[in-house]
């Protein structure tokens, strides 16, 4: 008999800023093969901390100390030590908050338990098919980014995988105009960023960057494994669209800041 699901891995998906909170967005693999995009605040890290604690006194070390496999929750003034302002102190909660979860999966006690996987299940915020309005999306950069030949792309093909929207999702495409997708909409993936948000584009030709687990892959019978070459579909102008369309975003992954519906320019971070 299968059991719950549980989650098996978490990868820092994103940081989501407004100009009052910053959300830590996760994408999280479940032991039946789904995945979810989840967002979480510092402060829900540690109200999980202080649960997780409570929960396994011997797991923390409450008992003996060489007991021990419970994580510590990184000390939040580690990140305030991190450049680039607001922003960049972000930054450094996420991959901090990525370290500390997979550290958590490792504990076997703890990562099968109720309140690690009640605290990843998708909530309400999670489900909303747009973010609060004025919100940026800023994705982590790459420490070592995979080698790019010159004069191509690391996107191992031309060709796109196309893919179905799970449900409504809206933000803004590549050159800050409004994109909506609706459930069970058509969308050709242009390039994945391990972040897990890809480049989509849709049938008016808009590209834009989505979140990847809100897609789905098309049924059997659209094309072999629901991809379809771009030079067959007739939208795109063959495999030199293609690269054009990717040549005219590639610079924008440098800066790695994208804003989502209602935000049409960045707000001034500001301080903490």
């Amino acid at each position: 008999m299968v059991g719950p699901r549980h989650p098996v891995s978490v990868r820092a998906a994103a940081l989501v800023q407004t100009e009052k909170l910053q959300m830590f967005a996760f994408s999280v693999c479940w032991s039946d093969d789904s995945n979810t995009l989840v967002r979480r605040s510092w402060d829900e890290f540690k109200r999980l901390h202080k649960i997780l604690k409570e929960t396994f006194p011997v797991e923390a070390g409450l008992l003996r100390r060489s007991d021990r496999v419970l994580p510590k929750l990184p000390d939040a003034s580690t990140s305030l030590l991190a450049r680039g302002g607001r922003k960049g102190r972000g930054l450094a909660r996420l991959q901090l908050l990525e370290a500390y979860s997979r550290a958590l999966l490792e504990a076997e006690q703890v990562s099968r338990g109720p309140v690690l996987t009640a605290f990843f299940e998708p909530q309400i915020q999670d489900l909303e098919p747009s973010l609060p309005l004025g919100s940026l999306v800023i994705l982590p950069v790459l420490e070592e980014p995979p080698p790019r030949p010159v004069g191509s792309l690391a996107t191992g093909s031309l060709e796109a995988l196309r893919l179905h929207c799970l449900q409504p999702f809206s933000t803004q495409d590549t050159r800050g105009q409004p994109f909506h997708a609706q459930a069970q909409e058509a969308l050709d993936v242009l390039l994945r960023h391990p972040s897990g948000w890809w480049l989509v584009a849709n049938e008016d030709q808009q590209t834009a960057w989505f979140p990847a687990p809100y897609l789905e892959e098309v049924a059997l019978g659209q094309g072999q494994d629901g991809r379809q070459p771009l030079g067959s579909s007739g939208n795109w102008g063959g495999t030199h669209g293609v690269r054009d369309i990717l040549e005219g975003v590639w610079n924008r992954m440098e800066s790695a800041v994208y804003p989502t519906a209602g935000a049409a320019e960045a707000p001034n971070p500001g301080d903490d």
